[in-house]
């Protein structure tokens, strides 16, 4: 019976809805998270009467064609990023993204990865890196004796260096954006690397060609909203048990075929 399969799809495809929506509430509090969202698309017809099929010689047609549907299935489960809320949080590497764009971060194997989670510090030669110690992307080295590090909303890093009056330039903070953002891939840990979708990276300074300018002491939270997360995790509820109504009740029918058969 058609209506097992239909009904099976549709329990499999509101079990991934909630993976997604569980993942979402689960990284509430990630910074620079971008929630995902769960698409789907009707499968195959079988057309039993097609619309506009002759049904005289004198060339009546069908108004409307018989076909069958064959459930649903999951296209994608697409990252919405848009912008999430700044937080301050007092610390001088801390840095804010508002706006388009990605901070650049070098991983240990050469390649490039993106970001939006701006929580950088120092590593023992005062080199600034992410929480996981992958080095920023172009490398930017604060001095030990270096005091009152400032970094303005179009990403130049200065600091205070004692015997001189005027502060120093450490470096230039460039970011980078993508024709397509939903086509990166994320690989854990808050990254992301460019796939043929994306496109390849647009690289830029903040503030200018479209790129958003930078915070200082302040993070991205994640742009999960827990109340439309709970409302989405309830109507996916609802729906999957909708479908295993259907099961039950095409079992049902099965069973009294069998039953009729036997008698």
């Amino acid at each position: 019976m058609r209506a097992l399969y239909a009904a099976a799809t549709g329990m499999a495809a509101q079990e991934l809805n909630v993976q997604v929506i569980s993942n979402n509430i689960a990284n509430l509090r990630t910074t620079g998270y971008k929630r995902q969202q769960a698409h789907f698309q009707d499968l195959l017809y079988q057309n039993l009467r097609r619309a506009g099929t002759a049904t005289s010689d004198q060339n009546n047609q069908l108004p409307a064609g018989l076909a069958l549907g064959s459930g649903v299935k999951t296209t994608s489960t697409a990252r919405v990023m848009s912008q999430g809320t700044l937080t301050s949080t007092e610390k001088t590497y801390d840095i804010a993204v508002r706006g388009e764009g990605f901070f650049q971060v070098t991983m240990p194997d050469g390649r490039t990865s993106y970001t939006r989670d701006g929580s950088f510090d120092l590593d023992a030669q005062g080199q600034i890196v992410t929480r996981e110690g992958y080095l920023m992307n172009p490398n930017i080295t604060v001095p030990n004796n270096a005091t009152g590090v400032t970094i303005s909303a179009s990403g130049i890093v200065q600091a205070q260096i004692p015997g001189q009056t005027a502060p120093q330039n450490l470096g230039q903070i460039q970011m980078a954006r993508f024709v397509n953002k939903v086509g990166l891939e994320s690989i854990g840990d808050n990254l992301f690397t460019e796939t043929l979708a994306s496109g390849p990276p647009i690289t830029g300074v903040p503030g200018t060609d479209g790129f958003g300018n930078l915070q200082q002491s302040y993070l991205e939270e994640a742009n999960v909203n827990a109340v439309s997360e709970i409302s989405s995790l309830i109507a996916a509820q609802r729906a999957y048990e909708m479908n295993s109504k259907v099961v039950t009740a095409a079992d049902q029918m099965l069973s009294t075929t069998s039953q009729m058969f036997r008698g």
